[in-house]
């Protein structure tokens, strides 16, 4: 369980954490029984992997799959459109709509 008041685990049964306050690049997170630097700003309510999640694994958040990893994700890591495909809704992002004609 993580000790860091910064996250929280909403489900036992999920392999993310929700972050309730800023993390800052550079910050050391208490994740499970590690200690993990962040390698980038992440903004509230964003994701970080609560353990190392393989390409291909289900991302779960309360207890219930939101999307699968589209690469390995460390734990620590932030859990996003660029590691991650939606179950529920197309990912798109400002680079995947360059040159789309509106």
């Amino acid at each position: 369980m993580t000790e860091d008041p910064r996250l929280i685990l909403l489900d036992p049964r999920d392999n993310v954490l929700v972050v309730r306050a800023r993390i800052r690049a550079g910050d050391v997170l208490a994740v499970e029984d590690a200690s993990v630097p962040a390698e980038k700003d992440v903004p509230l309510a964003h994701k970080l992997a609560r353990r190392d999640i393989r390409a291909g694994e289900k991302i779960l958040k309360y207890g219930a799959p939101v999307g699968v990893a589209t690469a390995d994700i460390p734990a620590g890591a932030h859990v996003h459109v660029h590691n991650v495909r939606s179950d529920y809704t197309p990912t798109y992002t400002l680079d995947s709509q360059k040159g789309d004609a509106a």
